[in-house]
């Protein structure tokens, strides 16, 4: 990793020169997706929608036969779904070393993909199924071939559906559903993410911690902190007295606590690709 001098004269450059303490850490949320495809919850012009909480999951039946149809649909519209330029950058400059890793709110998988290794994520990862009795794990794709079995021609007949923040979709006609349970021990099956009304594993946020505490500054990129997590990040960076950029379009959480350093009111996906260029320079 090279020194950086970049004169300060525009928002990308004064953003860079972040780094020149040493590598930072960087946490992304939804923003950072949409360019591969997928929307967000709070964006800009995003119509209202009610975030999944546990408790619907795991005591209303109908709604679990609505997550596992959505899910089900989702999965026909998500194929096409690959990391963007962004998710190179922020990959490109962990391995370069301008990142001490990477926390983030998605669950995606897109990180991983694009090739981040000290990875933190903080709301799990939705490729990822488990039973609630016993936590045996299958993938993703492996349970919704059961789904198919269960339900056949279901995927098919609702391709249409509207795809949601969770890449999941929103299916209307779900009477019918048959819903998976686990082949081991015939206990409920649910994602292995964070849902509204949980918390964040502590082993995982521990590992943000880490992140955050091997950095030299923290980037929040394409999330607005709506999230209690998040914040407590930002709050872990100013008991440092490490300075904070944001790059969000719209307003966030932060924007007015004088840690912010930087602020780019802009795109995540151009933003991320301008900074490892400019640092690699």
């Amino acid at each position: 990793m090279r020194g950086t001098d970049h004169g300060g004269g525009s928002e990308l450059a004064r953003l860079a020169d972040l780094f020149a303490a040493g590598p930072a850490a960087i946490l992304t949320g939804a923003g950072i997706s949409t360019d591969s495809g997928i929307p967000d919850y709070r964006g800009a012009g995003t119509p209202p929608r009610t975030p999944m909480r546990i408790d619907q999951f795991t005591h209303d039946e109908a709604y679990r036969r609505r997550f596992w149809a959505g899910a089900r649909v989702g999965a026909l519209r998500m194929r096409g779904i690959e990391p963007n330029a962004g998710h190179l950058a922020v990959a490109r400059m962990e391995t370069e070393g301008w990142l001490s890793g990477v926390v983030t709110q998605n669950v995606d998988g897109l990180h991983a993909r694009a090739g981040s290794v000290n990875l933190a994520e903080l709301h799990g990862n939705g490729a990822v199924i488990r039973c609630l009795p016993e936590d045996h794990r299958f993938s993703r794709t492996e349970v919704l071939g059961w789904f198919d079995a269960a339900n056949p021609g279901f995927a098919e007949r609702n391709a249409g559906a509207e795809i949601t923040p969770d890449g999941d979709a929103d299916v209307a006609d779900t009477a019918g559903v048959r819903v998976p349970i686990c082949p081991a021990c015939g206990g409920m099956l649910r994602p292995d993410v964070v849902y509204f009304g949980e918390h964040v594993p502590q082993p995982v946020f521990e590992h943000a911690e880490r992140i955050v505490a091997g950095a030299s500054a923290l980037l929040i990129a394409g999330s607005s902190l709506a999230v209690n997590t998040g914040v407590r990040l930002v709050h872990r960076a100013e008991q440092r007295g490490i300075p904070v950029a944001v790059v969000n379009r719209g307003p966030t959480a932060v924007d007015r606590r004088a840690s912010v350093r930087v602020r780019i009111d802009g795109g995540t996906t151009e933003t991320l690709v301008g900074l490892a260029s400019l640092l690699a320079t």
